[in-house]
């Protein structure tokens, strides 16, 4: 009776531990599951603000301030090498710290994490301590995680955390803040050709504006605060007629009186680009098509009836004709909407320009 009893007893306690390994389990796929979801949700932050209109540093510090409100780090830091020196792109700790947070590449602690490309985590024992790359600070940072940062096997800079009590990342799962890391430099990635497009821009010799860089670049800004606007690239068909037939520096007194023209006829809220060559870009913010038409048929009437001087001319060895120059302009126009590729439409419009009739003088839409 007694072994009978014995034996119901072990079952018993053999059923108990087979469901209490089952309850943890569970409890343990539904806290992965959770934190699965709470990675794709701070992935989704991420991706929501690459897609935002505002410049890239702007962008990584917003960036900066997901990690540092979804998983609760006390102070975070992102550095970049841009190609001359290391540049602090987001912290939120004070900027009397941002030299000694720039130079963490040259201390010897982090140098095998750079070279071997993995985390390195230093922490403090007692509150008399400081961590190695620590200069004037004392009480700050206690502890801190160190990722280098790289895309396609070059290393681009470093992602550090901090904080403020020793042994504060002893349980953190490195492989989930791995992730966290993969996200940030997939967002670098994702944000390496804006960047290229805002360090192009330039101001034209010539005419004075922005080259078409800034159309895609500062210049969306504007334009995607509207649903739909419209676009006009416009071309002077003569001017390479009149670099051959007269000199190219009448040509660039074309080009610069052309822009002062249309300049003085537009909005501060419209955006003027010198697209290239002999072309031009107009993007009308939040007006429609048919108001553009009558506005551009207008200006194109005022830039044909320009009537320009040769430039650096002996007028006595030139036909009459040949003193003066005269633009001819081709141009199309197109609707834009709000959140569309504006790169793609210019350069269907262009491509419709180039290999268009020489001889085409008018007003197109596509």
């Amino acid at each position: 009776m007694i072994i009978a009893i014995v034996l119901i007893l072990v079952v018993i306690i053999v059923l108990l531990m087979v469901y209490n390994i089952s309850i943890h389990n569970k409890i343990q796929n539904f806290t992965n599951l959770n934190q699965k979801i709470a990675n794709l949700n701070i992935l989704q932050d991420f991706m929501n603000t690459t897609s935002e209109i505002t410049s890239v540093d702007e962008k990584i510090k917003r960036i900066n301030d997901i990690l540092i409100e979804r998983y609760e780090i006390k102070y975070s830091t992102i550095v970049v090498y841009d190609g001359a020196e290391y540049v602090v792109k987001a912290s939120n700790v004070d900027q009397r710290h941002w030299d000694t947070l720039r130079n963490l590449h040259n201390e010897p602690i982090f140098k095998e994490s750079i070279q071997k490309a993995i985390p390195k985590y230093i922490t403090i024992d007692n509150e008399n301590e400081r961590l190695p790359y620590q200069k004037m600070e004392f009480g700050r940072a206690k502890s801190a995680m160190f990722f280098p940062l790289f895309i396609d096997n070059v290393y681009i800079g470093y992602w550090i955390i901090e904080g403020n009590k020793p042994h504060e990342f002893d349980n953190v799962d490195v492989t989930i803040l791995e992730v966290v890391k993969n996200n940030i430099v997939s967002v670098l990635r994702t944000l390496e050709t804006q960047q290229v497009i805002e360090n192009t821009v330039r101001d034209d010799k010539f005419s004075k504006l922005k080259s078409a860089e800034y159309l895609f670049g500062e210049g969306k800004k504007i334009i995607n605060r509207y649903t739909t606007s419209t676009v006009c690239l416009f071309k002077i068909t003569n001017l390479e007629d009149i670099n051959k037939e007269i000199n190219r520096e009448t040509g660039n007194e074309i080009i610069k009186q052309v822009a002062e023209v249309t300049k003085e006829s537009l909005s501060s809220e419209y955006i003027f680009v010198r697209y290239m060559g002999p072309k031009f870009a107009i993007v009308f913010s939040g007006i429609e098509l048919d108001a553009v038409n009558d506005f551009m048929k207008i200006l194109k009437e005022n830039i044909e009836e320009l009537k320009i001087p040769a430039v650096d001319l002996d007028e006595e060895d030139v036909e009459e004709d040949e003193l003066y120059a005269t633009p001819k302009i081709n141009a199309v126009i197109s609707t834009y909407y709000k959140g569309t590729a504006l790169e793609k439409l210019t350069k269907v419009m262009e491509e419709y320009l180039d290999n268009a009739d020489p001889d085409e003088n008018k007003i197109n839409f596509i």
